[in-house]
C-alpha cells in the first residue's frame, strides 16, 4: 500500500535492550538497510545484560548507527516519511535513548512520529522476507522476556490466547545455560551444545496448566535441570552438559509446538508464525516445522538474524500503523511493562503527514 502510489520510506529505532539499531524499509517489506550494534561482548562478562552499562553504549551509539542506515539505504533524512522508534517493552533506561532520539529527529526535520511496541515488531519481521504473508494468522512470539501465543488478526490486530505463568522461555534457557556452564547468552549455546546431546537422556516435566490450556510455565523444567545437576554434583558424577541442554531444550520445544498447534486447529488456522529471538532456535524451527507439514498448516518465521532485535522489523510495524493513520506527540514516553496491543491514548488516528 502506498500513499499516492509514492513510495513510503520508515527510518526504524530500535534500542530496547542490548542492541542499538537503525534500519530504512520501504513500503514495509523491503530493507534498504539494517545496521545492528550489539553489546554482547560486554555483557557477557557480567552474565547477563546491565542496564546501567546498556543504556550508556546506546548512547555512544546510536547516531553513527542511524548515520549508517542511512547511508547504507543511500539516502538522506529528506527522503524520510516517518521514524518510527519501540517505546516498550524493555529495559527502561535502554528505551529513553531510542526514544529521546526519535523524538529530537522528528521535531528537527518534522516528520511524522509513530511509536512501535517491541514485541509486534518481532510479529511484523515475518512480512519482511515472506512479502506474500499476511494476516489473519497464529502466531508463537518467543524471546528472553516474553512467551506469547497470538491471534494476529489482522495489522496491529493482537489477541493473547496464551501466556507463560513465570519464567519465559528465553529466560529459562539462559538461567539452565548458566547452570551448566554454558554462560550467556544461553539460547545459541544450548541449541548449539544439544546438537552433541542425546534429548531422551532425561525426562524434564512439561507443565499442563488446566485452566488455561494455551498457558506455559518453565519454571518447573528449570528447576528439574538445577536438581539433576545437584544430585549428580552430591553423588561426584560427571555432568553430561550436552544431554541436559538436548533434553531441556525438548522439553521446551514440544511444548510450544504442542500448544501452538492445537491452538490453530481450535481456532482454524491455516497460517502459523514464530516471532522472537528464541524463533531462531533450531530445534524449535524444525519441531514445528515437521509438526505444521502433518496439519497441513503454513508455517512462516524470519531468518535468524531478523529473530533477534533489530530495526527493520520496527521499520516495518511502524509502516502498517504510520498507513493507518497513528502519530504520536512529542510526549511519547518509554513504557517498560508496554502490553501488546496497547494504543497510546494519545496516539492521532487518521491524521495526514
Amino acid at each position: 500500500m502506498k500513499e499516492n502510489n509514492k513510495d513510503i520510506l520508515i527510518l526504524g529505532i530500535e534500542s530496547s535492550c542490548d542492541e542499538t539499531a537503525a534500519a530504512v524499509v520501504k513500503n514495509g517489506r523491503q530493507v534498504l538497510s539494517s545496521i545492528i550494534s550489539s553489546q554482547i561482548e560486554i555483557h557477557t562478562q557480567y552474565g547477563g545484560v546491565v542496564p546501567e552499562i546498556a543504556s550508556r553504549k546506546h548512547i555512544e551509539n546510536i547516531d553513527e548507527v542511524i548515520e549508517n542506515a542511512l547511508v547504507k539505504a543511500g539516502v538522506t533524512f529528506d527522503d524520510i516519511d516517518a521514524i518510527a522508534v519501540t517505546y516498550g517493552p524493555g529495559l527502561i533506561g535502554a528505551l529513553l535513548v531510542g526514544v529521546a532520539e526519535a523524538k529530537a529527529l522528528a521535531y528537527a526535520l518534522n516528520k511524522p512520529l509513530v511509536g512501535v511496541h517491541h514485541i509486534e515488531g518481532h510479529v511484523s519481521a515475518n512480512y519482511i522476507e515472506n512479502t506474500e504473508f499476511e494476516p489473519p494468522f497464529l502466531c508463537m512470539i518467543v524471546s528472553g522476556g516474553h512467551t506469547h501465543l497470538v491471534r494476529v488478526s489482522d495489522y496491529g490486530k493482537y489477541e493473547i490466547v496464551g501466556r507463560t505463568r513465570d519464567d519465559a522461555a528465553g529466560e529459562a534457557f539462559d538461567k539452565v545455560a548458566r547452570a551448566i556452564g554454558l554462560g550467556y547468552p544461553g539460547g545459541p549455546k544450548i541449541d548449539a551444545v544439544s546438537k552433541e546431546g542425546d534429548d531422551k537422556a532425561y525426562v524434564f516435566p512439561q507443565a499442563k496448566i488446566e485452566d488455561a490450556p494455551y498457558d506455559f510455565s518453565f519454571s518447573g523444567v528449570k528447576s528439574a535441570v538445577l536438581n539433576v545437576i545437584n544430585g549428580l554434583k552430591m553423588k561426584g558424577e560427571e555432568i553430561d552438559v550436552a544431554n541436559i541442554a538436548a533434553s531441556f531444550q525438548k522439553s521446551v520445544v514440544d511444548v510450544i509446538v504442542d500448544h501452538t498447534i492445537k491452538a490453530a486447529m481450535e481456532f482454524g488456522y491455516d497460517k502459523v508464525a514464530l516471532a522472537g529471538g528464541v524463533a531462531a532456535n533450531s530445534c524449535l524451527r524444525e519441531t514445528m516445522k515437521k509438526a505444521c507439514e502433518e496439519k497441513g498448516l503454513t508455517l512462516c518465521y524470519p531468518s535468524p538474524i531478523l529473530c533477534t532485535d533489530n530495526a527493520a522489523m520496527i521499520a516495518c510495524a511502524g509502516y502498517y500503523e504510520y498507513i493507518n493513520g497513528t502519530r504520536h506527540g512529542l510526549d511519547l514516553n518509554a513504557v517498560a511493562n508496554l502490553k501488546i496491543g496497547t494504543r497510546l491514548e494519545g496516539a492521532k488516528k487518521g491524521e495526514k503527514a
